[in-house]
């Protein structure tokens, strides 16, 4: 009997200890309300990140690759894209300009 009761305390002097809030934890906004205002939302994105992702994006739009603009000039022209759909597009980029020759 004498061992639950020792045990027994001890029991809720570990769960005391454990469970305790402190003060430093009620001093947090989160506590109260953990979610944010609607026009504080996106404050924790820099401006300059958005910008730099968004100029990033356009210069590898101006910037392809050979291969892709191989394949739209040989999409726009009608007969490249049927032969394409058969031999692929590089194959029908090769057969319909590859031969060119300048002069």
């Amino acid at each position: 009997m004498r061992t639950l009761v020792i045990l027994t305390l001890l029991a809720v002097l570990v769960m005391a200890a454990t469970c305790y809030e402190s003060h430093e934890s009620m001093e947090s906004h989160e506590y109260l309300n953990p979610f944010l205002n609607r026009r504080r939302a996106n404050d924790f994105i820099q401006a300059d990140t958005r910008l730099r992702a968004i100029t990033q994006e356009r210069i590898r739009e101006r910037s392809k690759a050979s291969h892709e603009h191989q394949r739209e000039l040989c999409e726009d022209y009608y007969p490249c894209e049927m032969y394409a759909f058969r031999h692929g597009y590089a194959a029908a980029y090769k057969h319909y300009f590859g031969r060119r020759r300048t002069k």
